[in-house]
């Protein structure tokens, strides 16, 4: 587990390092997921230590949204004086990925199984 751990850190700092260096727009740890996916696809998957620690993760992911929801809380004025353009936002965000995601299967649907473009 400790091993894993530290591919999972080491892959986002080497992520950040690359993304304060490169002076990039995109953020440090996305940039580690996407070093982490690109070693997993040349080894042909995760080792069974990765695996269980990943799982292992997940099954406590919802602690991981305490901070965002103690920020909201800390920030309740700023909610409370900006919420149309929250509301609109969310609206339409929502709106845009049902539509999105309604043509993608539409797209899919035509399209005869087994056979790629």
């Amino acid at each position: 587990m400790i091993a894993a751990l530290s591919t999972l850190l080491l892959c986002q700092l080497i992520g950040e390092i690359i993304a304060r260096g490169l002076n990039l727009p995109v953020p440090g740890p996305v940039l580690g997921m996407l070093l982490l996916f690109v070693a997993l696809v040349v080894r042909g998957g995760p080792g069974d230590d990765l695996q269980s620690t990943g799982q292992g993760l997940l099954q406590h992911l919802s602690l991981l949204f305490v901070p965002a929801g103690t920020g909201i809380m800390v920030h309740l004025h700023r909610v409370a004086d900006e919420w149309p353009a929250l509301l609109a936002s969310l609206l339409l965000s929502t709106l845009a990925t049902l539509v999105v995601t309604a043509l993608v299967m539409k797209l899919c649907q035509r399209q005869p199984a087994g056979e790629a473009r």
